[in-house]
Parts: C-alpha cells; structure tokens; sequence
C-alpha cells in the first residue's frame, strides 16, 4: 500500500508552512520607525533585520545534502518551525538592537533549513505534482508576508512592537504540531548528491533567482519606509506592503494553477521580469500618483517571478536527490545574492536620504534577468538534467 500522505494533505502543509517563513521580515518594514526610535537603529543596522535572515537563509541553503544526510527532510523541517517560533517568542521580550537583530539570524536559520528541505521532500512524495505543489508552497511564503506587513502596524498600536514581533510564534508552533502528526511516511528518504558547484546552468538559475528574490526582500524591507519617507503615516505603508504580497499571493496561485500549460517557462518568466521593471519604474517616476498601480506590477510581478524561479530549477533535476542538491545549491547562494541588496540600500540610505537610486539599480538587474531566462528552454533543462 502507499504509506505517502494524501496530495491534498501534502498541498496544505505546503501552504501552511510557506506562511510561517516571512513574518519574521515582514513585520519589521511597517514598525521600523518605532524600532528605530526606540532602539537608537540607523538603517544599516535596521537593514540587517532583513538583510541577515536572507544571508542566513543562503549559508544554511548550501548545508541541504547535509540536512538530508543527517537529520532528513521531515526531522530537518519540523526543527526550522522550532527555531521560527523560538526566534519569535524571544522577540516578545528583547531591549537592545543587538538582540533584535540576534532574532533575525536564528529566525533565518529556522526558515534555511525549512526551505531547503521542504523542495526535496515534495518532489519526493509527489514528483508528477512538483511544480504545483511548490506553487503553493511559494504562495504559502508570500500569504505570510501579506498578512504580517499588513497587521503589524495596527497590532503594535495595541499591544506594542514587541508582542506584535512575538506573535509569529503562536503559528509556528501550531505548524510544528500539525507536521510531527501528518507529514511523515515510512519510505527511505532520498539520497542527496552534491552540490553542483561545476555546474554553468546552475550558476545561472543561482544568479537568476538571486536577482528576482533580491527584488522581493528589497521591496519586502524598504517599501513602507520609503512611503513614510513621503508623509504616509505608518499603518497605510503596512498596508500597502500588505496589498502588494496579497496580490504576489495571487500571482502564485495563478502559477501553481497555469504552469502545467507552460513546458517552456520563459514566456510567463519574461512577462514577470517586464511587469517587475514597470513597477519599480513607478516607484522612481511618480511614487505618490502611482502607488496603486505600482503595488499591483510589483506584487504580480515579483509573485509569479518567485514560484517560477524555483520551477524552473526543479525542471533541470531528475531525482529527489538531485532536486535538493540543486535548490541547496540556487537557494544558498541566490539568497546570499539577495541578502546584500536591503543592506547595501540602507547604506544608501544613510549616504542619501533617498531610495529611488536603489529601485533604479534594482531595475537594471531585474532587466538583466530577461537575458538569463531565454537559457532556460526545456530542451536544455531535460539535456542538462
């Protein structure tokens, strides 16, 4: 008999993890003139609050064949949701920005080891159903970010930063219940293989996803306090971050449920990467008169571009194994990638008083992006994998 959970069961755990794994950045963009105010943070400092749970996410992505090595998926996973809520919790009570920031590491952490193991363990269940399945655990991803950007604000005004930066925890660890009793099969699980340093496609699906997710942490940081740079007050920057992830949470579920229509992927990559430039060309042109239609390319753009990013990468492996070998790989380094750009935008930050320089420089490297993505035919992904 089959011992694998149900697809639909697999579907839903999918979904309800992905929405524990940005709260934790989320959050910060909407209250980080508070935090700022009452922890003396400059903005490179606030940027680390981002900017270190991406790079954490990359130096932990890398260590994928060795989580599955030793610890497996379904282990490897449930101590991510531990580390989420830990991280959380601990935020409920700190006082200095050096514990804050502390948070954000051990919270990238948890979320690294999630989202490298996650890929392996649902092209193992369900190889056929893959790129769907990773659609909703991507929509999952982006659902989280929507709901915390947009309620940190209004939370806080009530209960203070400080619970609202702990309430992550509750759901966290509700997610952790729910995985330890229905996630888990008796089937060996795969063998990972190494890490593909060798290989040139896999540079460039890692230099791809770099750039788009880099457009996505950017957004997810410096969106609500360039707004509030403007004169918006600091719950409707909230809640325009929040608008713009709902609707990145419906780009995902229009990719988890159009893509099988999409053997070759570059068509739907190139219509994100086109949709994603003319919403930061918004931000610098007429960020006031454009704010709506700005939130609604970006959030369709960089919620389709993100999915697609690790379908595409999924396309290139033929094995469980070699699918977590590969994501390690294109997530570890593509978040180390994405890591830099909110630090390196609150350096300018510091330097300028203005972000449009960073949306303009983001633009150039999404733009170079539509030159990647014509690589990525499906001949060649079945040649290369």
């Amino acid at each position: 008999m089959d011992s694998r959970p149900s697809r639909t069961l697999i579907a839903a755990l999918a979904l309800l993890i992905g929405i524990n794994l940005r709260p934790i950045m989320a959050s910060i963009g909407p209250l980080l003139g508070i935090l700022q105010k009452d922890l003396a943070l400059t903005n490179t400092q606030a940027s680390l609050l981002t900017a270190l749970p991406v790079m954490m996410m990359g130096v932990f992505a890398l260590g994928g064949p060795w989580l599955q090595r030793r610890i497996g998926e379904n282990k490897g996973v449930a101590i991510g949701l531990l580390l989420i809520a830990a991280a959380s919790g601990i935020r409920a009570c700190v006082d200095h920005s050096s514990s804050l920031i502390a948070t954000a590491a051990l919270g990238g952490i948890g979320i690294a080891i999630t989202q490298a193991l996650m890929p392996a363990y649902i092209k193992r269940m369900y190889p056929e159903s893959a790129g769907t399945l990773m659609g909703l655990f991507t929509t999952g991803i982006m659902a989280g970010a929507a709901i915390a950007s947009a309620a940190s604000a209004p939370i806080a005004d009530h209960v203070g930063w400080r619970l609202t930066l702990g309430v992550p925890a509750i759901p966290a660890m509700i997610t952790l219940a729910i995985w330890v009793g229905f996630a888990g099969d008796k089937r060996a699980q795969c063998n990972p293989m190494a890490l593909p340093a060798r290989n040139v496609r896999a540079w460039l699906l890692m230099a791809f996803f770099g750039v788009g997710t880099g457009a996505y942490t950017l957004v997810l940081a410096w969106l609500p306090p360039y707004y509030i740079e403007l004169g918006w007050p600091a719950a409707n920057a909230g809640y325009l971050l929040g608008a713009l992830t709902l609707t990145e949470v419906v780009a995902g579920f229009m990719v988890s449920s159009l893509i099988h229509r999409f053997p070759d992927r570059r068509a739907p990559l190139a219509l994100a990467i086109f949709l994603v430039i003319l919403g930061l060309g918004c931000l610098i042109g007429a960020p006031r008169e454009l704010a709506t239609l700005a939130t609604i390319l970006l959030g369709l753009g960089i919620g389709a571009l993100f999915p697609l990013s690790l379908i595409v990468t999924l396309d290139h492996a033929k094995s469980p194994g070699e699918a977590g070998s590969l994501l390690a790989f294109v997530q570890g380094g593509g978040y180390l990638i994405a890591g830099t750009m909110p630090f390196f935008a609150g350096v300018l930050r510091d330097e300028m008083a203005s972000l449009r320089l960073v949306w303009a420089g983001m633009a150039i490297g999404v733009a170079v992006l539509l030159i990647l993505c014509r690589r990525f035919s499906p001949k060649r992904a079945v040649a290369q994998a």
